[in-house]
């Protein structure tokens, strides 16, 4: 299906801004919001606001296999925005600026010293280091004996499908920073939370590393898509390494 340059507005008499202050943003369709965002539609009364966001999404859609256009939001550059009939400058840039700002507050970091006691609390601080990124990033989150944050560290950067982090580099970073206690974290920009067989491997070598330096590893972290998964709540391996 595609749209036409007279595709009507949803069937409401109530602007996108009205409906948002009379039950809620969450109430709103994604087409609305983009109206509100834009203000304004293409121009000589051919698309409204909201005509012009079923637009975006659908044009945005026709660029993925399962025709998300919501989905291809989160990755959407300029360029493709501009392209799209009426979209000028300053609705392009009113987009990209609700996208990145919904992105931070989603990822917003605790701060130091937060007691992890939750894998998503650990999610959330490396988040905006892991999230989001086109390239492979494994990282190591710090804490103190009582499960408190001191830091983080990005160990290393990889290429769009693979990274390399060695378990010399990882403890090094953590006995250097006083740490006694670790939680290690990669992102898969595939947006994919399965861990690969050279995730388990790395894991394995990490949770013997820890078991002779006395510094435990809590978890291994996977981060894509906006999403995460734990790698020891997924599997046994923290169970096999007590055997």
């Amino acid at each position: 299906m595609t749209y036409s340059l007279r595709v009507a507005d949803m069937p409401t008499t109530e602007r996108p801004r009205e409906r948002l202050l009379a039950y809620g943003a969450k109430r709103l369709s994604a087409a609305e919001l983009i109206a509100i965002l834009i203000g304004s539609g293409q121009g000589k009364g051919k698309l409204s606001a909201v005509g012009l966001g079923h637009y975006i999404l659908q044009h945005l859609g026709e660029e993925r296999l399962d025709g998300d256009g919501l989905a291809a939001l989160k990755d959407v550059s300029a360029e493709s925005l501009i392209d799209i009939l009426g979209m000028g400058p300053a609705k392009v840039t009113a987009i990209l600026a609700a996208i990145e700002l919904g992105k931070r507050v989603l990822h917003a970091q605790p701060p130091t010293m937060t007691v992890v006691d939750d894998p998503s609390v650990a999610a959330a601080y490396l988040g905006h280091e892991l999230m989001w990124q086109a390239q492979e990033r494994f990282a190591v989150l710090l804490l103190d004996i009582k499960h408190r944050i001191i830091g983080s560290k990005v160990i290393s950067i990889g290429t769009a499908t693979e990274t390399l982090a060695h378990p010399r580099e990882i403890f090094h970073e953590v006995i250097k920073r006083g740490a006694t206690r670790l939680i290690v974290a990669h992102n898969h920009p595939s947006g994919s939370l399965e861990p690969s067989h050279e995730d388990i491997s790395l894991t394995r070598q990490l949770l013997k590393g820890a078991h002779l330096l006395g510094i435990p590893l809590l978890d291994h972290l996977i981060l894509g898509n906006g999403d995460f998964s734990s790698i020891r709540q997924a599997t046994d391996l923290w169970s096999e390494a007590l055997e």
